[in-house]
């Protein structure tokens, strides 16, 4: 599980959403627990990812993992990774770094479920409010 965060990440990296999209199964569920207002609190189904995902890199230019952590759980089809994501903003060209927890239960090399847990308060001050984060990532 490991090298599959490890792949996952450097996919991020590379700015091939695509590919990371592609990790997911068919019926794979990206989920936001802790979704601004406005911000999609499920996405299902590996199309839907890879739209959700497809402009990724032209608001956020993903520079470095700083900081990364794989805990392995009980259960060998879940895994929770920590990590720090540091880049910048493309429309304003200001530094971007925000820590997330990513709870992802991967069965037959696809993620079935992928619980990503960061701040949405964070990521509006980055963006400069809840309203241009909404609108970037909200649709």
């Amino acid at each position: 599980m490991r090298d599959f965060v490890d792949h996952a990440l450097e996919l991020l990296l590379k700015h091939d959403m695509a590919g990371f999209a592609e990790l997911w199964a068919e019926d794979g569920v990206l989920e936001f627990p802790f979704a601004a207002p406005g911000y999609p609190q499920r996405v299902e189904g590996r199309d839907a990812i890879r739209e959700y995902l497809r402009d990724y890199p032209n608001l956020l230019d993903i520079r470095e993992i700083t900081a990364k952590t794989v805990h392995e759980t009980t259960d060998p089809a879940v895994v929770v990774g920590e990590f720090t994501v540091a880049g910048v903003v493309v429309a304003t060209q200001k530094p971007y770094e925000l820590s997330y927890i990513a709870v992802i239960t991967v069965e037959d090399g696809e993620i079935r479920h992928y619980r990503d847990y960061w701040s949405p308060l964070a990521a509006a001050k980055i963006f400069g409010g809840v309203e241009e984060l909404t609108a970037a990532f909200g649709g």
